[in-house]
């Protein structure tokens, strides 16, 4: 059963509970299987489809729940655009979050292989991006690139550990209400240039969307903060004083960058905590 399936201005997602197949990828991220390159690539551009890669990991155990491509206004570019595919390893593919390899690559020159690591909260329907922990690890359009891609993937799985303990340590570190208060401004600042009004107060990016989020610890602030940021929809006032509601971060660079900044303010203010 399909999850979430959304249609913006940048970019195209679906994510699913279940394993997404070929044909439902193709109906949002067309370029994700592209059988050539786009036309602008010289024959220097050595072409490896992501679906290539995709099966691959597939029969390595790992499967796609999430996919994502941008939208661009060339409809020439459409079917071979940037793209994002977010994985999980059939031995970690369920309780309360799940780690995810993100899975990024273009068919224009636009981007090169990249992985990232990445976790998923079920009880929000919501990913996220694991910091500085786990190193991007980067492939060219040369050479064995399915055999680097699926060797990076095992490497990041032994990765997630650090991941992991990090996650653990913020769900066992409890936050006194002047400590939340504080997290959500730096939160603001990673979204909104300085010196420019946010649209939005701390008190509404603190906001649980369910009781499940209601509790003080850390793990739980910071998951409001990035639920909140990511998805938008919070109404609020612009720096001329008109009514406005935040726009959800759905640009894959954008989304990835505030993802992964998010993270790293979590589990600095952890460290602090000691």
């Amino acid at each position: 059963m399909t999850l979430a399936s959304r249609f913006s201005r940048n970019a195209v997602a679906l994510r699913s509970d279940r394993p997404l197949s070929n044909n439902e990828i193709a109906e949002v991220a067309p370029s994700i299987l592209a059988q050539a390159a786009h036309e602008s690539r010289s024959v220097r551009y050595s072409y490896i489809p992501t679906v290539d890669v995709l099966n691959a990991l597939r029969r390595e155990g790992f499967q796609p729940f999430m996919v994502c491509q941008t939208r661009v206004r060339d409809d020439d570019r459409r079917a071979y655009t940037k793209h994002l595919i977010r994985m999980r390893h059939v031995e970690d593919i369920a309780g309360r979050e799940a780690n995810e390899i993100i899975l990024l690559n273009s068919h224009d020159g636009s981007s090169s292989f990249q992985l990232v690591g990445g976790c998923f909260r079920f009880v929000c329907q919501n990913g996220m991006v694991c910091g500085d922990t786990i190193a991007d690890i980067r492939i060219p359009h040369k050479g064995d690139v399915v055999g680097e891609v699926i060797e990076g993937a095992f490497r990041m799985l032994d990765s997630f550990e650090a991941a992991t303990e990090q996650r653990e340590g913020m769900m066992a570190s409890v936050l006194d209400q002047g400590e939340q208060t504080a997290f959500a401004p730096a939160a603001l600042a990673l979204r909104y240039d300085e010196g420019k009004l946010a649209p939005v107060t701390e008190r509404q990016l603190l906001a649980p969307r369910r009781v499940e989020d209601q509790a003080p610890d850390l793990w739980s602030t910071f998951s409001r903060v990035q639920e909140n940021m990511i998805r938008g929809g919070l109404h609020g006032r612009n720096a001329n004083g008109r009514s406005t509601t935040t726009r959800p971060v759905t640009g894959i660079d954008q989304n990835i960058r505030l993802n992964r900044a998010l993270w790293v303010l979590a589990d600095e203010l952890r460290r602090l905590r000691g």
